[in-house]
């Protein structure tokens, strides 16, 4: 997998838009954000803001990571939204694949996280100066050496999905930080999609909940 950034050249796959927020479909290989310098400029940020003018960030998801994000539209939305995410109210689950065959059907993974900062963007478990990092798993899938899980984030660490599928001895197969060898060099992109996220409307704080299926 190369370290070059080529942003895939894909129409916004919009899920759901209203006078409060936009729901995308972030494609695999592009930053939610823009990172430094130029030529990573191009982003999901300012594609949705092509679309959607007043579009604000309220979260991110990995560049290497696909599926559903909002954005708010105005600004009061931002902050409902971001408090949300703050008080953990929003509820998250991903979809990954991962290398090997995990032994129990459900679990959770308790383990502080920290930036490992002589190889930052990298995280690392901590039990000292880490924060605190809880993911909640279950298996949807087994075979072929490998197993389908359905992963509900409680917190919202960066990496903490890869770095606690990691910890259980199964990396997410094509995650090109944290997975190597036969877990990692047959893929042209890592397994992880966020496959729903459900929160309060910022009109009238009803429930919803958006979904975009796997495409692995």
């Amino acid at each position: 997998m190369s370290d070059a950034y080529n942003p895939p050249d894909l129409p916004l796959d919009v899920l759901h838009d209203d006078h409060e927020i936009a729901v995308v479909n972030k494609p695999e290989g592009l930053l939610s954000v823009p990172g430094r310098g130029d030529h990573l400029a191009d982003c999901l940020e300012a594609r949705v803001r092509a679309v959607f003018p007043t579009a604000l960030t309220v979260h991110r998801l990995d560049r290497d990571t696909s599926g559903v994000m909002v954005w708010a539209l105005p600004s009061h939305a931002q902050r409902h939204i971001s408090l949300q995410f703050e008080r953990r109210k929003t509820k998250k689950v991903y979809v990954a694949r991962v290398q090997g065959d995990v032994a129990e059907d459900s679990g959770s993974v308790d383990l502080p996280l920290i930036v490992d900062w002589p190889n930052r963007p990298l995280q690392m478990v901590d039990f000292e100066r880490g924060k605190p990092a809880l993911t909640e798993w279950k298996v949807a899938k087994r075979g072929q050496g490998e197993t389908r899980l359905r992963l509900a984030p409680k917190t919202g660490r960066s990496h903490q999905l890869r770095v606690h599928c990691l910890s259980m001895g199964h990396p997410i197969l094509g995650d090109p930080f944290y997975a190597s060898g036969e877990a990692l060099e047959p893929y042209t992109r890592m397994m992880l999609h966020s496959e729903s996220l459900a929160l309060h409307h910022p009109d009238g704080g009803k429930m919803h909940n958006f979904t975009a299926k796997a495409p692995f």
